[in-house]
């Protein structure tokens, strides 16, 4: 399964600059629609396109395994 960490990423980048993220403000700023982000980031096994996966990496200024990763069936099962 592919795990997304923007969860991750966001409290990075709150604490980095000192100020709350939204996930409206991601989607402003990304232009991936608020719907999309939220289930990218709560639905497990979400499928998205790479477009947005490229728009988020931008966005957070980070390398796609900073964004996601996977994790074998076997340990998302346990």
């Amino acid at each position: 399964m592919i795990r997304f960490k923007i969860g991750e990423l966001i409290e990075k980048k709150e604490f980095r600059e000192n100020r709350r993220i939204t996930i409206g403000e991601i989607a402003t700023e990304t232009k991936i629609n608020r719907m999309t982000i939220s289930k990218i980031m709560n639905h497990r096994g979400y499928s998205t396109v790479t477009e947005n996966l490229d728009r988020l990496c931008e966005y957070f200024a980070c390398k796609i395994e900073d964004l996601i990763e996977h994790v074998p069936n076997s340990e998302v099962e346990n």
